[in-house]
């Protein structure tokens, strides 16, 4: 209950507190948030992340956060682990980042360090307990109307993105790679199309967000028998430890993005994973104040 409580607090005070400050000439606080929810036959996973950000001058930035998960698992997972019906709510881990930006006629570059501490609630799901490190570089370039971007990074663990938030938390060296193009429609819409990698290295670790009965841990290879393609761990086993393939993925995303000013943002699209064999339908609601 104190985590909880912590972080209503920090909600209020982002809320009420540094808006008001964030106005400032130069240099100074901002505030964003973001809800979102990836729905697909595992179920329903909703994610809150209020975000406090201080830029020290248009290049520099650094920001930390604490999000909240709320997951309803399908009806299927629910008969295979005899869990009730209804929302299951936790926090996440705590996370702190560091950004380093420079635009530039040729290409944008964008450099960001993050790193998590073990406060979610592991028997959720939403933490292995361990902290993570995630680093990555980000490029892109506008031609008129079109951006065409390409990210590549390194971690220890598979990190939730804006387009799929991943029905499991992770604990094992990945590398992750993504690319595409966004297309400005108008000035209050975009529409865009990406394709993500991740790959791993050594043992890893998963813990399902939507499968709660039991407590053990068991091994997988991550493959089926029959070689037809990747099962989904995280629907038969809360706690799964495995090679790199167990987390090994890839896929594609398209979205379409409204813009209803600079400050607020509304986006909703569709994932597939071809590595879990699962058709994703996503949607997010964001909102910044500040610098």
């Amino acid at each position: 209950m104190r985590i909880r409580e912590l972080w209503l607090v920090l909600v209020l005070v982002l809320v009420v507190v540094f808006p008001a400050r964030a106005e400032q000439d130069g240099e100074g606080w901002a505030l964003s948030a973001r809800f979102q929810g990836s729905s697909n036959s595992d179920g329903l996973i909703l994610k809150a992340d209020p975000t406090l950000g201080y830029s020290f001058n248009r290049h520099f930035q650094t920001y930390f956060g604490l999000p909240a998960y709320f997951v309803n698992e399908s009806s299927t997972i629910q008969t295979q682990t005899a869990s009730t019906s209804g929302f299951v709510s936790g926090l996440g881990n705590a996370y702190v980042g560091f950004r380093l930006g420079v635009d530039h006629d040729v290409v944008n570059y964008s450099s960001t360090l993050e790193g998590t501490a073990p406060t979610g609630d592991k028997a959720a799901g939403f933490s292995t307990g361990r902290a993570t490190v995630d680093w990555t570089n980000r490029f892109s370039h506008t031609f008129s109307s079109v951006t065409p971007f390409a990210s590549a990074g390194l971690a220890n663990t598979v990190s939730d993105t804006s387009f799929f938030v991943r029905p499991f938390t992770s604990l094992g060296i990945v590398s992750h790679f993504d690319g595409g193009a966004k297309f400005r429609v108008s000035q209050l819409v975009d529409v865009g199309a990406s394709a993500y990698l991740v790959r791993a290295s050594g043992q890893q670790k998963i813990i399902s967000k939507i499968f709660k009965n039991t407590s053990t841990t068991t091994s997988s290879s991550g493959t089926t028998s029959a070689g037809s393609g990747k099962t989904r761990p995280f629907e038969t086993g809360r706690e799964v430890v495995g090679s790199a393939d167990l987390v090994n993925d890839n896929g594609f995303s398209t979205w379409l993005a409204a813009h209803a000013s600079s400050r607020m943002d509304f986006q909703i699209g569709y994932t597939r994973s071809a590595g879990y064999d699962l058709n994703t339908l996503f949607f997010g609601v964001g909102f910044r104040v500040g610098k």
